[in-house]
């Protein structure tokens, strides 16, 4: 058809994408197909050190050589591999204007309870390069920090986020940080809201198993979409600026089902070879919602209510959701720890 499903999505529809990894030579690649940002998180960037440590070797030294304390030594050495993505698409952003081509560069997922902490950090990482989105756990703590980075001009991204409350409550946050922004004079930070689709539909399948939930696979695997798609109607209905940003793809139709949304989606390169070099029939479907049978049946269990409903949990009650704390001791035992015992 003179094109893969890649381009099409990206030229053809509304739905734009960001590279997910710190990998140069997968960097690159993702350029040449039409990625307009990066996504990083602690885990990712940790590999790029690992398998790059011979290419990254004089600035890794550098690093080492300072003997910092472990948590100082783990943001040091993630400057490196964020700051060599931001390079790369420092011309994507400088030829939008500042639209698109931001690398995020997140916070240590070890402190997401701690306000004070996450503000220093997020100014820090700010500072690193032009076009760094700082990423911030969707805690009520970073919610707060959000909003603070957004009243200085501060471009974030939300991470760890799992809910439609999660991704209202950052939207509301934007909205108050931009209007506090925009009464200094000063212009608001961008804000994109990270669903992690895949991870969702992880924790729900554990608990649908644990609890003998009557669903079948095949609802579990619409979990993740049925809150994208309900995010996204909310999105449009109170004109929310926080833009969507769909990560942790586990399958095909994690893209295919919500395609022509106003929204980027987050890919990793396995599934960008996928959308290479397997075409997909050619649709926009992010309006066609979920059967009411599969919602009927995933309602059964709570929670899936908690994740869907835009009441479904309070702030308060973001850390301690299973999917964000799952997530979180990730992107610290087998990523941040790694960076700070780096030898």
């Amino acid at each position: 058809m003179g094109s893969t499903y890649l381009d099409w999505v990206s030229t053809q529809t509304r739905t734009k994408w960001w590279h997910d990894s710190a990998d140069p030579a997968e960097l690159d690649l993702s350029l040449q197909r039409g990625a307009i940002g990066v996504t990083t998180n602690p885990f990712l960037s940790n590999l790029a050190l690992t398998k790059n440590r011979a290419q990254w070797s004089a600035e890794i030294q550098a690093v080492l050589a300072q003997n910092l304390a472990p948590e100082a030594k783990a943001e040091a050495l993630m400057r490196i591999a964020v700051t060599k993505a931001a390079a790369k698409f420092l011309p994507e952003y400088e030829s939008s204007k500042g639209a698109s081509g931001y690398v995020c560069g997140q916070m240590n997922p070890l402190r997401a309870g701690e306000r004070q902490f996450m503000f220093a950090m997020a100014k820090r990482v700010h500072a690193w390069a032009p076009n760094i989105a700082v990423k911030i756990p969707v805690t009520s703590a970073g919610i707060d920090v959000l909003e603070d980075c957004v009243a200085e001009g501060i471009t974030v991204t939300a991470t760890v986020s799992f809910t439609v409350p999660q991704m209202i409550a950052v939207a509301e946050g934007h909205v108050r940080g931009a209007k506090r922004a925009k009464e200094k004079g000063i212009q608001p930070g961008k804000c994109f809201s990270t669903l992690m689709i895949g991870r969702l539909d992880d924790f729900l399948r554990e608990v649908a198993l644990d609890n003998k939930a009557a669903v079948v696979e095949s609802d579990i695997c619409q979990a993740g979409l049925a809150v994208a798609k309900r995010m996204y109607e909310i999105t449009r209905q109170r004109h929310y600026e926080a833009l969507p940003l769909i990560a942790a793809l586990r399958g095909s139709y994690h893209l295919t089902d919500l395609a022509g949304g106003d929204i980027l989606m987050s890919i990793a390169p396995s599934y960008q070879d996928i959308f290479v070099k397997q075409d997909f029939h050619r649709e926009e479907k992010i309006q066609k919602p979920v059967p009411a049978d599969v919602i009927e049946r995933l309602n059964q269990m709570p929670e899936f209510v908690r994740s869907y409903e835009p009441e479904g949990m309070k702030p308060s009650e973001f850390v301690a959701f299973g999917a964000t704390q799952r997530t979180l001791s990730q992107f610290c035992e087998v990523g941040w720890k790694l960076m700070e015992s780096f030898k």
